[in-house]
C-alpha cells in the first residue's frame, strides 16, 4: 500500500466515501419528528433534522434542494431515506440522489400521517441498514479523495502555524490529484485582492471578486455599524487578532504557497473541473460552511482552531488541529492533532504537514475524529433570504 493510499467505500457512481451512513433526511422542518422516529426505530441510521423547507423560493429554494440532494448523494452516505410533508418536493430530492445510483426511497406525510409514514420508512430503512452493513472498503488512490477546509475561533497561532499546516498538506496533495476546497467569503475581507491572484486564470479571479463584492453588498445593506464582534469574533480578539484583515491573511494560509484555485463554486455546488483546489462561496459560520462543503461531495474536513472550536458534521468527519498549547491542553478531547511544536521550534511546518496527511489517511481508514467520538453532528442549512 502506497503512502497516500487509503481504504474507502466505492459508490455506484465511482466516487469514494470514508464513512458508510444510512441517512434519514427530512425535506422540511415539518418532517423532522418522523425522521427522528425512524432513526430511533432503526439503530445505526442517522437523522438530520433542520429548520427550513417551507415557502422558500427562487435561488434560496434552489440552494435548499442543492444542499439536501448533495447531502444524500455524498459518498459517505451508503443509502438514504427522504421524508417530506408532500410528495412533489420529496420526489425531487429522491430523484436527485437517485441520479448517483445510490439506494434511496421517499415517503410523504400528506394523506398518510406520521404513524403510517414512520412505519413504512422504518421498514425500508431496516432493509437499507442491513444492506449497508455488508459494504466493504477497498484500497483507493489519493486521486479519489475530496478534502475541504475552514478555520474557526482563530487566534495568532492559527495564521502562524495551524493554517499553514493545512496549506502544506494542500501543496503536497494537489500535485498527486487530490480535490480540495476552501471558502469563508466574509473572512477573506482585506485579503481579497491577494486571494484573487491565487486563481488559476484571470477569469476565475474575476469570478471570485464578483462573489466577494456581492457578499460585501449584503453586509453593507444590513450592518448596523460594522462587523465588530462578528468579524473578528470576541474569541478572535481575545486570541490577539485585532482586525478582520489580520484574520483574513491568516485564513488564506490554508491554501498553501503554490496551488492555484481552478474554479469558483456556488454554495453546495459540486466541483466539476476535475482534481484541484476550488473556492466555494460560503458563510464563515463553521456549521454552515462544513454543511455546504459536505453537500458538494467532500468527504473529510480539516479545521484549524486557535482558541478552540468543537464543530462536527454528521456526514463529513472533521479533523481538528491547533497550534495553541493551552487549547491543546484544556480541550484535548476536541483536538485531533497538536502542532504547537511549530511555535516552540520543535516541529517544522513540513513535518507538521506530514503528520496531518497521516491523520487524514488514518481517518479515511476508519479512525473516528474527536468530533465524532464526542457526538458533534452540527448540520446547519444556509438560508439566503426570508421565506414567502
Amino acid at each position: 500500500m502506497g503512502r497516500f493510499d487509503f481504504y474507502g467505500y466505492r459508490r455506484e457512481n465511482g466516487r469514494v466515501g470514508i464513512r458508510n451512513h444510512v441517512v434519514i433526511l427530512p425535506l422540511d422542518d415539518l418532517s423532522n419528528a418522523a425522521c427522528e422516529a425512524v432513526a430511533n426505530n432503526i439503530k445505526g441510521t442517522l437523522a438530520l433534522p433542520h429548520a427550513y423547507g417551507r415557502l422558500q423560493f427562487g435561488e434560496d429554494l434552489e440552494l435548499h434542494f442543492r444542499t439536501l440532494i448533495g447531502t444524500g448523494a455524498n459518498p459517505n452516505v451508503a443509502a438514504c431515506i427522504v421524508i417530506g410533508i408532500e410528495p412533489s418536493w420529496t420526489n425531487r430530492i429522491v430523484e436527485g440522489i437517485a441520479n448517483t445510483g445510490k439506494p434511496v426511497a421517499g415517503f410523504s406525510i400528506e394523506e398518510n400521517g406520521d404513524i403510517s409514514t414512520i412505519a413504512s420508512a422504518s421498514r425500508k430503512a431496516f432493509e437499507f441498514m442491513q444492506w449497508a452493513s455488508e459494504r466493504q472498503r477497498e484500497k483507493c488512490p489519493i486521486e479519489d479523495l475530496f478534502i475541504s477546509t475552514k478555520c474557526g475561533e482563530s487566534d495568532t497561532t492559527s495564521g502562524l502555524a495551524s493554517c499553514p499546516t493545512v496549506g502544506n498538506l494542500i501543496d503536497k496533495l494537489d500535485p498527486l490529484g487530490a480535490t480540495t476546497c476552501f471558502g469563508e467569503t466574509s473572512e477573506l475581507t482585506g485579503a481579497e485582492m491577494v486571494c484573487a491572484t491565487r486563481a488559476a486564470t484571470p477569469e476565475v479571479g474575476e469570478r471570485f471578486m464578483q462573489v466577494f463584492n456581492a457578499y460585501q453588498d449584503v453586509i453593507n445593506r444590513h450592518k448596523t455599524s460594522d462587523l465588530s464582534e462578528s468579524q473578528p469574533t470576541k474569541g478572535n480578539i481575545a486570541g490577539g487578532l485585532t482586525t478582520i484583515e489580520e484574520k483574513a491573511f491568516g485564513n488564506l494560509q490554508k491554501i498553501g504557497k503554490k496551488v492555484k484555485f481552478i474554479d469558483v463554486l456556488k454554495p453546495a455546488e459540486a466541483p466539476a473541473k476535475g482534481a484541484g483546489l476550488y473556492y466555494m462561496d460560503t458563510s464563515s459560520a463553521a456549521a454552515e460552511c462544513v454543511t455546504l462543503q459536505a453537500a458538494a461531495g467532500f468527504v473529510v474536513h480539516l479545521f484549524p482552531t486557535g482558541q478552540g472550536n468543537v464543530i462536527g458534521n454528521p456526514i463529513e468527519p472533521v479533523i481538528k488541529l491547533t497550534a495553541n498549547p493551552r487549547t491543546a491542553r484544556t480541550m484535548v478531547e476536541h483536538i485531533d492533532l497538536d502542532v504547537s511544536g511549530i511555535l516552540r521550534r520543535e516541529l517544522t511546518l513540513d513535518k507538521a504537514g506530514d503528520q496531518l496527511i497521516d491523520m487524514v489517511i488514518r481517518t479515511c481508514n476508519g479512525r473516528l475524529t474527536c468530533a465524532e467520538v464526542m457526538g458533534h453532528r452540527e448540520f446547519v442549512l444556509t438560508k439566503l433570504y426570508q421565506s414567502a
